[in-house]
């Protein structure tokens, strides 16, 4: 028998597992980024991103504790709809989380940029990494690793660390920044040339919800998740770690927005032409220069290399656990699976999430070139966590379940319907665009299940109608949608949304209809 990974990790460390992966460079950069899109009104973006998380990390602790094991949110969907629908999710919610490792790395060089030293600012270029820049970026992704590559309690341990001071810096920040120089107006909407409390409309709010690094952010509440398979007492660590972590986090966030909307002088406002003119290559660390903040100028730039070094490896910590999942899904090769018998860690996988993460650094050399897309391939993850607990609350009703979502009846395809709300505000053609990531994963799938069998091939096939018809409905809808999301405007504003939840609506039930009649509950047991 293989060795297995070990159950080391408290509660306390998964929770800050959580915190350490949803504060990142998403602190650093989202503050503006939610501006730019959505003015003042960015404040009720991140709380309206915490609530939709929130739902689905409710729904998700269900199946996080019924299945304590590795890689989880890459296996639950395996084991009620079959190695189709398990593929497709779990490739959406790698690919999410392998591309964010680089980002942290890039967010680091990009705050490092603003140092007042010549061969600083070279490294950044206003809008992408120069070479040296990515080279220190790439040794960065290395030592995310390393912290990774003896034990997950090396990382867990310094990870507690990290979290504990990237918790103090940015409400620090916050409050250095509220007392120095605080513009009321600016965060009403009064001042001249803001264009109001929320210049770009509703929809403007909706979408910094799903692009502007919202949801790129609260996306860390899945490293509890997927290290479930290490967790001490999962019945318990789990829900206060996933839950604790997203609304821990939403506070520091809204804080951050506040005062980064606070501190913009009135006159750079005006003259910029508003929020969306805006920019900076360091937000927080050039407003605290502008204040003469220089002991926080000095905190920031360290947490800035902390903040994202400590999101970094945890997401590589994450998604080495979810290769292990895929492997344990048969869509991944055995050696990915193997685990060290001394150390207890998937270091064939953490090699092969290094070298993605390369790629991805090599093609992508700014924070901002991902966060959408990063953002996007989650959302279609998301998709199948209530489609799951709703299945095997229908298939598997007598399983022992330690966390029982209230009203999962209610609440699941809630979850299922925001989800989709959330892949339409992306706007057209970017949901079009990651549904086609996801189609050219297909392959890799058919490679891998090339000898199952024409009949059990037949059998994923029909639990897998749904999602196969619901992707390419959302991407339409997306098309013929109102210009406030990209589309031709053939369905009006408003009306839009209505229709993308009644039609999601149906395709939830659809979903949880055609999960496996025995779900391959076995499959989910560690060793």
């Amino acid at each position: 028998m293989p060795p297995s990974l070990k159950r080391s990790v408290g509660g306390w460390s998964l929770l800050f597992t959580g915190i350490g992966s949803i504060i990142g460079s998403g602190w650093l950069f989202g503050a503006e980024r939610a501006a730019s899109i959505a003015g003042p009104a960015a404040i009720l973006a991140w709380l309206i991103g915490a609530a939709v998380v929130l739902i689905l990390a409710i729904v998700a602790s269900e199946l996080g504790g019924m299945f304590p094991v590795s890689g989880g949110m890459v296996r639950f969907s395996h084991a009620t709809h079959g190695p189709l629908v398990g593929f497709l999710a779990g490739f959406a919610n790698w690919i999410a989380i392998v591309s964010a490792i680089p980002v942290e790395a890039e967010a680091s060089v990009q705050y490092m940029s603003s140092w007042p030293y010549g061969w600083a600012h070279a490294l950044y270029d206003g809008s992408s990494l120069t070479t040296p820049g990515l080279l220190i970026a790439g040794v960065l992704v290395v030592i995310y690793m390393l912290l990774n590559y003896w034990s997950v309690q090396i990382f867990a341990k310094s990870n507690l660390a990290i979290t504990l001071f990237k918790l103090v810096v940015p409400a620090l920040t916050g409050i250095a920044l509220f007392c120095s120089e605080f513009h009321a107006g600016n965060v009403a909407g009064t001042t001249p040339g803001s264009g109001g409390f929320m210049p770009f409309g509703a929809a403007g709010v909706l979408t910094a919800v799903a692009t502007s690094g919202i949801v790129f952010a609260y996306n860390g509440f899945q490293s509890p998740l997927n290290l479930a398979g290490e967790a001490r007492n999962p019945d318990r660590s789990i829900p206060f770690a996933v839950v604790g972590s997203v609304a821990i986090a939403a506070v520091i966030y809204v804080l951050l927005q506040v005062s980064y909307l606070g501190a913009i002088n009135p006159a750079q406002l005006l003259s910029a032409g508003g929020w969306a003119h805006i920019n900076f290559s360091s937000p927080f660390a050039q407003l605290a220069l502008a204040f003469q903040l220089n002991w926080l100028a000095f905190l920031l730039y360290f947490d800035a290399f902390l903040s994202p070094s400590g999101t970094g490896s945890a997401y590589m910590a994450s998604t080495s656990r979810m290769i292990v999942g895929m492997e344990r899904n048969g869509t991944a090769p055995e050696a990915f699976g193997r685990i060290h018998p001394l150390y207890g860690a998937p270091r064939n996988a953490l090699w092969f999430n290094l070298a993605i993460s390369f790629i991805f650094l090599y093609f992508f050399r700014g924070w901002g070139a991902l966060a959408a897309v990063v953002s996007v391939a989650t959302v279609i993850s998301y998709l199948m966590i209530p489609i799951a607990a709703l299945t095997l609350r229908r298939t598997a009703p007598a399983l022992r379940r330690p966390v029982r979502t209230p009203a999962l009846g209610v609440l699941g395809p809630v979850a299922f319907v925001v989800a989709s709300e959330l892949l339409y505000w992306a706007r057209w053609p970017l949901t079009a665009e990651i549904i086609l990531l996801l189609a050219a994963a297909v392959p890799i799938y058919g490679f891998y299940r090339r000898n199952a069998g024409a009949a059990a091939l037949m059998a994923e096939f029909r639990a897998s109608i749904w999602l196969l018809c619901f992707l390419p409905a959302l991407a339409f809808l997306s098309w013929i949608g109102s210009r406030e999301f990209g589309g031709l405007g053939i369905l009006p504003y408003g009306w839009d949304m209505l229709i993308v939840a009644l039609v999601s609506l149906g395709f939830c039930f659809w979903g949880v209809r055609s999960g496996i009649a025995e779900p391959a509950v076995a499959d989910l047991i560690e060793a």
